[in-house]
């Protein structure tokens, strides 16, 4: 069945060319993807609009037949798009969504002043890398092992390599016209670098950096320009170019909340991964969003998602400068924030108090006692509050110049801009420590302070005993809304010292997902050297059963619990132990789903490709159970994931539990769950744990699981209290009173600006509490005064005229949808003027969109509606040219205007 996939993403959307802009993912007005049931001459199929449409991008592949296509008619796009899906010759037709240049925080840059970096560090510049020595890299590179001979395509905002394309140009921003070209270096974002680097930079550099495959030849395929997004067509051609140009893996650290692995981008890199080439994707940078947040095109079956631990050392690049206690000069290291004109600042520190433990430093108001500061450089330390409240409070008492001292290891990148303040930094906690002791006996600390952009840069690292080894806190929680497992397992992706543009300081120390990514791209490179294959199964299988899980740890403070499944996946990447394993799994994880699609009894192979036989015992292992909802009664998932740290696990019965394999042999093995019990399910508990497989050979070996203990299509989907009528106009979602009239532009002139000044358009906000693989929305008449009323249909028991364009929206995430109406339906009509009011249905996960029980419902405020009407006297193409036209406000033409009720006739005034 062909599906018209003509959404509107949540959490990111502008719907249409009136709507209102929101978070990425956005829908880009008027621009579809096309898939063709067979191939066909692309330009052919765009010659058939007769100028209406025109070709973004040709999108014939040999997994991908199809064009991306642009309707210049952005307000008849969605009328034009329904008549495309039905054609014989088109599979399906989705919207062209947009993506954000990856997140990461830049946490200090350097460039490569390598006498300098010798002269602080004693010459001892190692090649001792921790993300290595972490993840084993190490053990390839004593073997000579690099990666080479293996292609690593990495899509991204550009980097230097051997072979790929830019396809969009450095002006390029997701709106405006790509410039393609065949050269994709990355000059001014850095991203696209930091990550080439961390695969295969080559180690003659200053700060002993050395990717973890340096052997392999590097591909790319710019999809970015400097700054903005991309949408998915753009990724979609990047993904295919790779494949076809002979990639042996394919990374991406890109994305964007999904939760379907039905997603039109997730489903492609499924269909490359399918036909033998790895793809990993990293799995998202939305750790605080909880679980069921799972990231595209991560989501996609078979793609692997990378999840991030922190790195146990923090490097920092800082910035050369001194300081005096007692007319001693010594040097420091920092990093400059916004603002930062710190050039020849040299001024005495001033702090609150002395309390070098105090979280709440410097969030309260200075008090009257305080001297005027606009001759000290104020010293606070980060804590509990914020960086702008901190640094508003020093500022009131006259402050200019704010440092920072650290409560974790290394530094940070602060901006606080705020009126008053010139220059900001941060220094590490054991600097400002001394400073303080200092200050609390008496003495005075002066400060000289370098410009960070000129100042010389050395490398400093400091051990992490607060995170390092454990997931990182922005790391994104699985599983997916059909509880597919993700992500598949992690490597280091917090505070990671890789390469980055000359431009831009020429290195870096970045944190993210993003980071984790390109590093399993490398493992993976380093695996198929060893092992002598590029089957995406075999190697996931092999790095899943061979990771390492680690505990839960939040705020500083281990658990005994090992970290749930969807936050961690298998663990943290072992690769030796991958390279060299002689024992296989048939699968890297088994879902058991939710209560009412449970799926107890499930089997896996373990294969012995050893020398000599080994017997083999299981045992269950039960990990940290995360909740969905922090209470019983919750609508919206906890921010952070509520994780139970209980003995409730669920219980496994092998057969059989322990077996002895020869040389070449394998078992299969029948796992039969019986979900745990005691378990709060009303708060929906996503359940998890690890399946030990130990060998009499000392292998050691898991394999994760997951279910819900609890029904998802029970779960309320619909937020039905901030589904709401607002005005277009009203940036903060207000909902408005019942029966308040709306002056809409003329029927297809909402994309004129003196038209749509003068209007004022409703705006429908939609909330999901959890992912919908479906929203419709209907235009209910509340009167019979017009013909299109009086012939309404009935659906789902509610009259209506037809949905919005741009409804019904596939595959949403939760979050929020707003989208500004100007009267126009999905069939390209307009609604008469009237009043009205909009139901809204959301579809439960799992559920059935042909029953109306299975969507969650609420309706709008009765509200009227009412269209702006050009005068007489003023021709349309004058005002089209800038002159100014009369407008006044027209009104329906009743055609039984007995029968409507009394308030309709306000109308008329």
């Amino acid at each position: 069945m062909v599906r018209l996939e003509l959404a509107t993403v949540l959490l990111a959307v502008a719907a249409a060319v009136n709507a209102v802009q929101v978070d990425t993912p956005e829908v880009l007005p008027g621009a579809y993807i096309v898939e063709y049931e067979n191939d066909q001459d692309t330009n052919a199929f765009v010659r058939k609009f007769g100028g209406r449409a025109s070709l973004r991008k040709d999108l014939r592949f040999k997994l991908f037949k199809g064009a991306s296509i642009q309707f210049k008619d952005t307000k008849n796009a969605e009328e034009m798009a329904a008549k495309v899906a039905k054609l014989p010759t088109i599979k399906r037709i989705f919207p062209v969504r947009r993506y954000p240049i990856p997140q990461h925080d830049v946490l200090s840059t350097g460039d490569d002043a390598a006498a300098l970096v010798k002269r602080q560090l004693g010459g001892n510049v190692t090649n001792s890398f921790s993300p290595h020595l972490m993840t084993q890299v190490n053990k390839f590179k004593e073997a000579g092992i690099t990666g080479k001979g293996i292609k690593i395509a990495v899509i991204d905002t550009g980097c230097l390599v051997s072979y790929g394309a830019d396809l969009v140009g450095d002006a390029f921003n997701g709106a405006n016209q790509p410039r393609p070209d065949n050269d994709p270096v990355d000059n001014c974002n850095g991203h696209g670098t930091h990550v080439a680097g961390i695969i295969a930079a080559q180690s003659n550099n200053p700060y002993g950096i050395v990717g973890a495959a340096e052997g392999v030849q590097l591909g790319a395929y710019r999809v970015f320009g400097c700054q903005g997004d991309v949408g998915n067509d753009l990724l979609i051609a990047a993904y295919n170019m790779a494949y076809e140009a002979g990639s042996d893996i394919i990374t991406a650290s890109i994305g964007g909340a999904s939760g379907w692995s039905e997603d039109p981008w997730a489903a492609v890199v499924s269909r490359i991964v399918e036909n033998g080439v790895p793809c990993v994707v990293s799995a998202g940078n939305d750790g605080a969003a909880g679980v069921f947040y799972a990231s595209t095109a991560a989501n996609g079956k078979q793609v692997t998602a990378i999840a991030s631990v922190d790195n146990v050392i923090t490097p920092a690049l800082l910035a050369n400068a001194t300081y005096q206690i007692d007319s001693k000069s010594e040097f420091f290291g920092f990093t400059g924030g916004d603002p930062q004109s710190w050039n020849s600042v040299s001024l005495p520190l001033w702090t609150v108090n002395y309390n070098t433990t105090d979280e709440a430093h410097g969030c309260d108001p200075y008090p009257a006692s305080t001297p005027n500061l606009s001759g000290y450089i104020v010293l606070i330390r980060r804590g509990s509050c914020t960086f702008v409240q901190k640094v508003e409070n020093a500022v009131a008492k006259g402050a200019r110049y704010v440092i920072f001292y650290n409560n974790v290891p290394g530094t940070l990148s602060v901006t606080a801009r705020v009126p008053g303040l010139s220059a900001v930094a941060t220094i590490p906690s054991g600097t400002g420590e001394l400073w303080v002791k200092a200050l609390e006996s008496g003495k005075r600390v002066l400060v000289n302070m370098a410009n960070p952009s000129t100042a010389p840069k050395f490398l400093a690292n400091f051990d992490n005993p607060t995170s390092g080894g454990y997931l990182s806190s922005f790391t994104s929680w699985g599983p997916t809304f059909e509880v597919e497992s993700k992500p598949q397992f992690s490597t280091p992706g917090g505070y990671i010292l890789s390469t980055y543009p000359r431009l831009l300081g020429s290195y870096g120390v970045l944190s993210g997902t993003s980071m984790a990514c390109p590093l399993a791209a490398a493992i993976y490179a380093l695996v198929m050297n060893v092992r002598g294959t590029k089957d995406p199964k075999t190697i996931e299988n092999l790095l899943s059963s061979t990771a390492k899980p680690n505990l839960f740890r939040r705020d500083g403070v281990s658990s005994p619990y090992l970290a749930p499944v969807p936050q961690q996946g298998a663990g943290l990447v072992q690769a030796w132990d991958a390279a060299k394993a002689t024992t296989l799994l048939s699968t890297s994880g088994l879902s058991f789903n939710d209560t009412d699609h449970f799926n107890p009894v499930q089997t896996f192979t373990v294969s012995n490709t050893g020398s000599s036989s080994v017997t083999y015992s299981l045992s269950n292992v039960g990990a940290a159970t995360a909740y969905t909802y922090s209470s019983p009664g919750a609508l919206t998932p906890a921010s952070l994931p509520s994780v139970e740290l209980t003995g409730n696990f669920a219980s496994l019965a092998f057969t059989p539990s322990t077996f002895t394999l020869g040389a070449g042999q394998r078992r299969i093995v029948t796992v039969k769950a019986t979900a745990p019990t005691g378990l709060d399910v009303k708060r929906l508990p996503v359940y998890s744990g690890y399946i030990a497989i130990n060998g009499s050979d000392s292998s050691a070996l898991s394999l994760p699981y997951l279910g819900v203990a609890g029904s998802l299509h029970s779960v309320v989907v619909l937020n039905s209290d901030n589904t709401l009528l607002a005005r277009a106009r009203d940036s903060t979602n207000s909902p408005v009173a019942a029966n308040l009239t709306f002056t809409l532009p003329p029927p297809g002139q909402s994309n004129i600006t003196a038209v749509r000044n003068r209007a004022d358009m409703p705006k429908l906000v939609v909330t999901l509490a959890m992912g919908s693989a479906m929203i419709r929305v209907d235009v209910v008449p509340l009167t019979n005064c017009s013909t299109a009323a009086q012939n309404a249909k009935v659906v789902f028991g509610t009259r209506t005229l037809g949905q919005p364009e741009e409804f019904p929206s596939w595959y949403n995430p939760r979050g929020t949808l707003q989208y500004a109406w100007d009267g126009r339906l999905a069939d390209g009509s307009y609604v008469p003027a009237g009043r009205y009011k909009l139901t809204v249905r959301a579809l439960r996960i799992f559920g059935d969109e042909s029953k109306s029980e299975e969507y969650d419902v609420t309706e709008t405020v009765p509200f009227r509606i009412r269209y702006l009407t050009e005068g007489k006297t003023q021709k349309r193409k004058r005002f089209v040219k800038g002159e100014r036209a009369l407008w006044t406000v027209g009104v329906e033409r009743r055609q039984t205007p007995e029968q409507c009720e009394a308030d309709e006739r306000t109308l008329k005034q």
